[in-house]
């Protein structure tokens, strides 16, 4: 699976753009703000139905405009297929398959899968609990549409139970008969989900650790631990003991939207315990190894998005990265980078099938280079 050929229309900072790729490894060049970033959250826009950057769909279109529109062909199982996503302002995002709408935008995710690494996977590591949950369900969500529609119910049952909680609060009342039904499908739902997540990470921590010894060349032990408050509880139980807390809070404290991922370097906190390097080295070992694991699920090799990676490693970091995802073992690769002398001679030096792009600051993109 990779795309062939991409064409966006008032998307972010671009009128109009048509480009076709190498099935191996396409650059974009370019000094910082020219919107080199932007055409990687347009191919992720294709396979996850949102921005990678900005969750709010009307500030994707260009400024003054009123529409954005991306297009793209990809060869899937020998066959070429068009990918359509349009949005108006005050409308409703439109996503079509060979001209076919879908009328649910979770029957698309999974079918062209896809990983993203990007500077703001810093927030994995610096903000809270909620960014580390996304992680999780975002590459769940790839490969198990069970798990994708679970989630969803969830947190539709999830906000009528808060909704509920602020009611009684407000009216100063309390049924427990109607709190209960709410109760008894969290629990259902919930108990799926913290299943489904503890089998996804057990899997993914040999892998990630593997992907960072490789990167890192050196015998620092990183972890992962998923910490659920379901590992020691029942949930009905839970939903039990807290509800007089749920009342005074107005919301529920206790179930799988509390789940955290713990990330450690040698058993401490990589907050903490990590430099920039290490956090870097930390972050794409981790992101490989959702390749990997989105790989082997799916049986596709997810497209590879490598938004300004490269920044703060040294010239012989950046070439093991590139030979590592240049190996079979990858797919399609896209790349963002502001240092072309750089990454033009290591290409040259592995000898691998390129398309080179440069992006001047007027959202101009010209090719540069094709071997």
């Amino acid at each position: 699976m990779y795309l062939k050929e991409l064409s966006v229309i008032n998307f972010k900072n671009f009128a109009q753009a048509e480009l076709q790729f190498s099935n191996k490894i396409n650059c974009f060049i370019g000094q910082n703000g020219v919107g080199k970033t932007n055409l990687l959250d347009a191919i992720y826009y294709m396979s996850m139905c949102k921005s990678y950057l900005n969750p709010i769909d009307s500030q994707n279109i260009r400024y003054d405009e009123d529409f954005f529109v991306i297009q793209g062909d990809y060869l899937l199982n020998d066959t070429t297929e068009n990918i359509y996503c349009g949005l108006k302002r005050n409308k409703k995002k439109v996503f079509k398959r060979d001209k076919k709408e879908y009328q649910k935008l979770s029957d698309h995710i999974g079918l062209l899968p896809v990983v993203m690494i990007s500077p703001l996977d810093n927030n994995l590591i610096l903000e809270g609990s909620d960014e580390r949950r996304k992680f999780m369900d975002t590459v769940i969500s790839q490969y198990d549409k069970n798990y994708l529609e679970n989630l969803i119910k969830y947190n539709r049952v999830l906000a009528q139970r808060n909704k509920l909680l602020k009611d009684f609060y407000q009216n100063r009342m309390y049924d427990e008969d109607t709190i209960s039904v709410w109760d008894a499908q969290l629990v259902v739902l919930g108990q799926k989900l913290y299943e489904v997540r503890v089998k996804f990470v057990e899997e993914l921590i040999p892998i990630f650790q593997d992907y960072y010894s490789k990167i890192s060349e050196n015998n620092e032990r990183v972890e992962l631990i998923y910490d659920s408050q379901l590992h020691e509880n029942d949930f009905e139980s839970l939903l039990k003991e807290s509800i007089e807390k749920d009342r005074v809070l107005q919301y529920t404290t206790v179930g799988p939207h509390k789940d955290d991922l713990i990330l450690s370097l040698n058993k401490y906190p990589i907050k903490k315990a990590g430099s920039q390097g290490q956090q870097k080295t930390y972050l794409v070992s981790l992101k490989l190894a959702q390749f990997d694991f989105i790989k082997k699920i799916s049986g596709f090799k997810p497209i590879l998005l490598l938004d300004d990676v490269f920044d703060k490693f040294d010239r012989q970091r950046v070439r093991q990265i590139i030979e590592l995802v240049a190996e079979n073992h990858f797919g399609q690769i896209f790349i963002t980078d502001t240092n072309e002398d750089r990454l033009e001679k290591i290409l040259k030096e592995i000898n691998i099938t390129h398309h080179l792009y440069m992006i001047e600051r007027e959202g101009n993109i010209i090719l540069k280079n094709q071997e």
